[in-house]
């Protein structure tokens, strides 16, 4: 894992070395044992090393046997060995073991079209001097990320924003529409960022920048259509072998490597099949609270004592003057996902005893493990109910007892949002958008004000969905569904909280289910084999069953939820109100000042749950505080606090 950043100015033909430097700086904590430079006419490339795999001789950047192309490069590449073996025999040299001077040469061979070859996760760029052309490309998935800037003139890019930011000549204005999406959806939705001018190169893509012209281009789609053909048995054999095999390749390393271990059925899987190939105990660690319906750590104990591994916990507690300084400066952009909290206290755990992690990420979008895949396929079902029944039993549902229903995490607040939604909406994507988000469109009118209303004018955040479910209509309505999360809700929200959470703690995630070749093979299950009745992950728990105890498979899924609304009206109250109700937030002119008041009132008297709001809220003030009004971080948190 490594930080990458770069400048081409095709008008000036000397980057300047300290401004190199600067970006390098910033990317530190992702980089910790090595920053390499390379300038030439018209461009500079820098890079920052975290050592992982062929410790010596991987220094970056990274340059062909004459010199005519450079390379700065972030990720893994997992079927490395077998790329070089196939290169040397076409007559390619080589000087280094590692993956790096790999696409290098399979560049040589291949051009852009090299990153269809590439098994893993990514994010480079290549400066290719005879074409004077600039080439950037990321993962399938999004696993690494890559932004970058371009003025018609200049162009910039980086594994983070704030490198970007080094440069006087990016200018550090809020795009009010992006902040329209980060409000119903939690993230800001590709290709846009919070930061107007700066742009997130897509999963899948790649950018060609040649004779001051940008193109980007997408180079796979995970397919959905042509199923296959065989036995539940053969099914669950090939996939078994393919869970295996995704395992093996990421335990390659040259330094300590454990898993993060959750209790829940992916993790454990992969923790499983860790076991059977490690021959020491895996390293294994849990992040839990001391609100026990919250805390997962007694399920993690279970697998870890059934899988004989080197366990290791920790408590999570609401010290949010400590790490929400620290989760905005890493996270670049306002943040809506409260779960970061754990993510990053759980990387900076293992990171103590580890430099590697593997993980259970992508399980939920390859084989149906979120409720909300039941509740599309149900709401074709109950789509036929009158509107007027659906109305009465979510007023119902209303009123049932939510106390010690968690909020949205209860089964009543559950049954009402799903009511209210097959009552008030139509099509499949409206429905979806109305699960997954923050704020619904007329809470943001009410919300926003005035000036602010007019920047954004009519746009509906959710008709986003609506433009990338049609190109899966032929779908049954759990793949569109999966579809959709592959495409937003994976990159977006839980690969940006997963990356960001060990690179900030130097550590190296790794994701099996994440491997293009497993994600490809379970799209292409039928239906029934991931949602068979309401039994999610149906193939999977099959392959778990081998290998977990029982207990694990019945377990409820929980998620990697957090009791921030708890906080907010106890431990954070003060804290929360003295942000948002902060004068010099108020003279911004986004947002209402008795709206907020209105929110944080019915949230802290218990009236109604807003702890998703609220964080969003909050991860926006302080952002915009450190970003665009560029504060010193005790301002953060509040003098004398």
């Amino acid at each position: 894992m490594c930080g990458i950043c770069g400048k081409v100015d095709f008008e000036n033909p000397q980057i300047e070395e300290a401004l190199l430097r600067r970006m390098c700086r910033t990317l530190v904590h992702r980089g910790p044992d090595d920053e390499g430079i390379y300038l030439s006419k018209h461009v500079g490339l820098g890079h920052r090393r975290l050592s992982i795999i062929d410790l010596k001789s991987g220094h970056q950047p990274m340059s062909n046997e004459d010199g005519t192309l450079w390379i700065v490069f972030n990720g893994e590449i997992y079927n490395f060995p077998e790329l070089r073996d196939r290169l040397i025999a076409q007559g390619h040299p080589f000087k280094t073991r590692s993956d790096t001077e790999t696409i290098l040469h399979l560049y040589e061979e291949k051009g852009v079209d090299c990153v269809s070859d590439l098994r893993g996760m990514f994010a480079f760029a290549i400066w290719d001097a005879p074409r004077q052309r600039l080439f950037l490309a990321r993962d399938r998935v999004g696993k690494k990320p890559l932004y970058y800037y371009f003025d018609g003139k200049r162009f910039l890019f980086g594994s983070e924003i704030k490198a970007i930011l080094e440069d006087d000549i990016v200018p550090r204005e809020v795009d009010m529409r992006t902040m329209h999406h980060y409000l119903t959806f939690g993230y800001s939705p590709s290709p846009s960022t919070m930061f107007k001018g700066i742009h997130k190169l897509p999963p899948a893509h790649y950018l060609v920048l040649e004779k001051n012209t940008v193109c980007t281009k997408a180079y796979w789609t995970l397919e959905y259509e042509e199923k296959w053909k065989g036995s539940p048995k053969e099914m669950e054999e090939r996939l078994l072998e393919k869970l295996k095999e995704a395992v093996r390749i990421r335990l390659i390393s040259e330094v300590p490597l454990g898993a993060f271990l959750s209790g829940g059925l992916d993790s454990s899987t992969v923790v499983a099949l860790m076991s059977e190939i490690c021959k020491t105990p895996v390293k294994t660690f849990t992040i839990g609270f001391e609100e026990q319906d919250y805390s997962e750590i007694q399920y993690a104990r279970r697998v870890a004592e059934h899988l004989q591994t080197e366990h290791h916990e920790f408590i999570v507690k609401p010290d949010a003057m400590e790490v929400l300084p620290k989760l905005i400066w890493h996270y670049n952009e306002p943040f809506g996902d409260s779960s970061c909290i754990p993510t990053y206290y759980l990387a900076k755990l293992a990171r103590e005893h580890v430099t590697v992690a593997l993980n259970g990420d992508g399980g939920d979008e390859s084989f149906a493990g979120y409720d909300r895949y039941k509740a599309g396929r149900a709401s074709l079902w109950l789509g036929q109910v009158p509107k007027p029944l659906l109305r009465a039993g979510s007023r119902l549902a209303g009123r049932l007892d939510l106390s010690s229903a968690n909020g949205r995490r209860g089964r009543y607040a559950k049954a009402k949002n799903y009511l209210e939604t097959l009552s008030r909406y139509p099509s499949l994507w409206e429905r979806y958008a109305r699960w997954i988000n923050y704020f619904e469109e007329d809470e943001k009118e009410t919300l926003y004000d005035a000036d602010f209303k007019q920047e954004i004018k009519s746009i509906h955040s959710s008709e986003l969905f609506r433009d990338r479910m049609r190109f899966g209509e032929t779908l049954g309505t759990v793949d569109q569904l999966m579809r959709l999360d592959v495409a937003t809700y994976l990159p977006e929200d839980l690969l940006i909280k997963m990356d960001v959470a060990t690179m900030a703690h130097s550590l190296e995630a790794r994701s099996p289910f994440l491997d293009h070749e497993v994600m490809e093979f379970a799209a292409r299950l039928p239906e029934s084999l991931k949602l068979n009745g309401w039994t999610s992950k149906y193939l999977l728990r099959k392959i778990a069953s081998r290998l977990l105890p029982k207990e694990i498979l019945s377990r409820p899924k929980m998620g990697f939820g957090v009791p921030i609304g708890r906080w907010f009206q106890n431990e954070l109250k003060e804290y929360l109100y003295e942000v948002l109700l902060d004068p010099q937030a108020l003279r911004r002119g986004y947002f209402k000042k008795e709206s907020l008041v209105h929110l944080l009132e019915e949230h802290t008297q218990k009236r109604k749950d807003h702890a998703f709001k609220l964080w969003a809220l909050l991860n926006l003030e302080l952002w915009h505080r450190m970003f665009i009004d560029q504060q010193p971080v005790s301002t953060l948190v509040g003098e004398g606090r």
